[in-house]
């Protein structure tokens, strides 16, 4: 793990304009730099990189974020490795916590399993340039495939020699380790001491994870063999079902273009590559996995899976369809010409051709699973009916409610079927698979009875939240979902204000033994919710608040040692004002003295604004840089300016900036709120009446609504103004 002070090391060190450079042409734009987005097509510049907040963002898209978070996104690394990336554009040595002595032994495993396997793609890749075998065998497979010398390098790769031993020699000769090298698989243990090379003969396909590095290796035999390819066996860097072929070639250009063409084989994905079509991927000849599915979705929503036109292998790979459903992702189908696979095909026409015939013939999953299923079925109603309900169990895995009920009626037109029908059957088949969720969800927890479970989430009702409120300081919050809907834009106001300006200072408060202390927006914020026992129904926001209040300890030691640079800063300034002025030759007091207090003055303002941009820029830097995604994604996305003042606007009228009015914001920020939470009570306890029948319960719950009524009029009081009803 990297250490704290490695991290602020590499945050502070990063420039967002000098990282975003690497990638974009920037050109100044006032204060800011703007250029065109490196993640999605535009001609009229839109992102943005602010140097003095060290953050970028797409008005277009919305992405950017902290300098880790670019480098995260646009090297698509994860947070470690992003981290380790400005390391080394920097030259700060990256520090590590002492790991144990088993982790320190795993990790020693896996970085030398790396090291081996780098060095034998170089032997292979070596082999075919250099070598008479490599040359005469390797090197002419690869033409006779049509690979071009850019694909082979770009794919790196390789011949092994036909040779018992070839590789196995080379490696320990080298020095490197045998149990190493025999557990990366690329040599198999004779028993004796020794190895030989499992993929001897063979042309090498390299496997690279999508960090760049070695995992594995496919070989396909250049001989009359029964094993057509064989491959590396899984390890402890390798897990087959975890990688996709040509991922880490691919992955820019899936995310500029938004979409993934997905292929079965190696060869499959060089032609495409080859013929323009550099965001296609293999699933290197197995079934998908769930862990390929979301490596996938890490890069795009938008897939097209590529058949040849073997219909029975087609009908075995419709399972793939479901899975990728499920995860949420956007799934077109095309089937390619009969006698033709994506390597064939690719090969055989040009790139203009396989776009038109893309454009032409890629269809919805529902249009291609109905062809291929029903296909010679017309006179069979009994097969069509279970081929139906195959489709509509392929709907009924799409997790959002909205595509669902698309799909439904494009079903239902096409089939003429009642749509009602077909709702009724994929709502049974929803229940079912929440009911087994549930069960499984009790296992899992130890539960026995299923009642139990379900009490347990059943929401909360008012009265059972907080029976007896009778003062503005007890607003608990009831467990109904759709209040995170409705509460959402006032959460979201007090986490943007915390985001960008947490740790400044707001004002001044008495403690229990009568101190004044200085409180930050986040202290008073802490306070304000502690008192009434809020916390954020958006699990996202609760997530970046409590990230917040974790900082707090970190925030004073860094403050601290900050004051003291700052304040040694300008004792140095002072004492070199001082002696200009005295070097000088101002001879009359009077002016001595007036530029000493100008000098004074000039220091101690310069020296508040750096300790006001500190607190400001504090927590802004630490959550868009933050390692959990959903906390990075988020506070960069809030830390955005959506909207400014016009030019003409500002002209004519001083318009106080939105740092200047925060005390007045956050205050009403924070009882808006309040004021919404109690008006979602009094909506719930409105919408309970009805179904209450005992007459002195429902007295008391008319009562209970009037004393909320009560409280929501002492916060628009404590507002100044009349608070507006949240639309519920």
């Amino acid at each position: 793990m990297i250490d704290k002070a490695t991290v602020d090391r590499i945050l502070d060190a990063a420039d967002i304009v000098d990282v975003v450079s690497d990638f974009v042409s920037l050109k100044r734009r006032g204060s800011n730099f703007v250029g065109l987005c490196p993640f999605h097509h535009e001609k009229t510049p839109s992102f943005s990189v602010s140097p003095a907040r060290g953050l970028c963002h797409c008005f277009g898209c919305g992405k950017g974020g902290s300098p880790v978070s670019f480098i995260m996104e646009i090297e698509q690394l994860s947070y470690a490795e992003a981290l380790k990336w400005l390391a080394k554009k920097y030259n700060i040595e990256v520090q590590e916590r002492e790991m144990t002595d088993q982790e320190r032994q795993e990790q020693s495993a896996r970085e030398s399993m790396f090291i081996v396997n780098e060095a034998a793609a170089g032997m292979f890749e070596e082999n075919l340039k250099s070598h008479p075998d490599g040359k005469q065998i390797g090197l002419a497979y690869f033409r006779e495939r049509g690979f071009s010398d850019n694909m082979i390098k770009r794919f790196r790769l390789g011949y092994a020699l036909d040779n018992r031993t070839a590789l196995y020699d080379a490696l320990t000769k080298k020095g490197y380790n045998r149990d190493i090298i025999i557990s990366t698989g690329l040599c198999v243990d004779d028993n004796h001491g020794g190895g030989f090379d499992r993929f001897k003969g063979r042309a090498i396909f390299p496997v690279v994870n999508v960090a760049g590095k070695v995992i594995a290796f496919g070989g396909r035999t250049l001989r009359n063999e029964p094993a057509k390819y064989i491959n590396s066996p899984e390890s402890q860097i390798y897990r087959k079902s975890n990688e996709l072929y040509g991922m880490y070639q691919a992955k820019s250009a899936i995310v500029k273009k938004g979409k993934c063409f997905l292929v079965e084989g190696y060869a499959d994905v060089i032609s495409m590559h080859q013929s323009g079509f550099e965001n296609t991927v293999a699933s290197s000849g197995t079934s998908l996995t769930e862990n390929q599915i979301r490596l996938i979705h890490r890069f795009t929503e938008n897939v097209t899976v590529l058949y040849d036109g073997d219909s029975a292998g087609i009908k075995a790979a419709l399972r793939g369809i479901d899975m990728l459903l499920a995860e949420g992702l956007n799934i077109k189908v095309l089937l390619l010409p009969d006698g033709h696979d994506p390597d064939s095909f690719a090969r055989s026409h040009s790139s203009s051709e396989i776009q038109e015939y893309i454009d032409r013939n890629e269809s919805d999953f529902i249009e291609f699973k109905m062809k291929i299923l029903l296909e010679g079925l017309e006179n069979d109603p009994i097969k069509r009916s279970s081929v139906i309900a195959d489709v509509i169990r392929s709907i009924a895995t799409i997790p959002s409610a909205i595509t669902r009920s698309v799909y439904t009626k494009e079903c239902s037109r096409r089939l003429e079927i009642d749509e009602q029908v077909l709702l009724n059957e994929i709502e049974k088949i929803l229940a079912q698979n929440r009911r087994k969720e549930s069960e499984r969800r009790q296992k899992a927890a130890g539960h026995i009875q299923i009642e139990q479970e379900s009490q347990q989430e059943q929401p909360a009702t008012p009265h059972e939240t907080d029976s007896t409120p009778t003062t503005p300081s007890r607003i608990a919050k009831t467990k109904d979902a759709s209040n995170e809907q409705i509460l959402y834009p006032y959460e979201e106001a007090i986490i943007r204000y915390i985001v960008k300006y947490g740790m400044s200072y707001l004002c001044d408060a008495v403690d229990e033994s009568g101190n004044t202390i200085h409180q930050s927006l986040l202290d008073y914020v802490a306070y304000e919710l502690g008192i009434d026992n809020i916390s954020f129904t958006n699990g996202v926001f609760q997530r970046i608040y409590e990230q917040s209040l974790d900082y707090i300890a970190d925030f004073e030691k860094d403050f601290a040692a900050y004051n003291v640079t700052v304040n040694e800063q300008a004792a140095e300034r002072h004492r070199k004002g001082i002696e200009e002025i005295q070097s000088a030759g101002v001879a009359a007091i009077s002016e001595i003295e007036f530029r000493e207090a100008r000098l004074a003055e000039s220091i101690e303002e310069e020296r508040r604004q750096k300790i006001a941009t500190f607190r400001i820029n504090y927590l802004e830097k630490l959550l868009c840089s933050s390692p959990v995604d959903e906390v990075r994604k988020m506070s960069s996305t809030l830390c955005s300016d959506k909207h400014r003042l016009s030019k003409i606007h500002t002209r004519y009228s001083q318009v106080k900036s939105e740092y200047e009015r925060l005390t007045d914001l956050i205050s009403d920020a924070v009882l808006n709120l309040k004021s919404a939470i109690i008006l979602c009570q009094i909506k719930e306890i409105q919408r309970a009446l009805p179904t209450i029948t005992d007459e002195v319960q429902s007295k008391q719950e008319i009562t209970r609504i009037q004393h909320l009524y009560d409280i929501r009029s002492q916060l628009a009081k404590l507002i100044g103004e009349r608070v507006v009803n949240p639309k519920i």
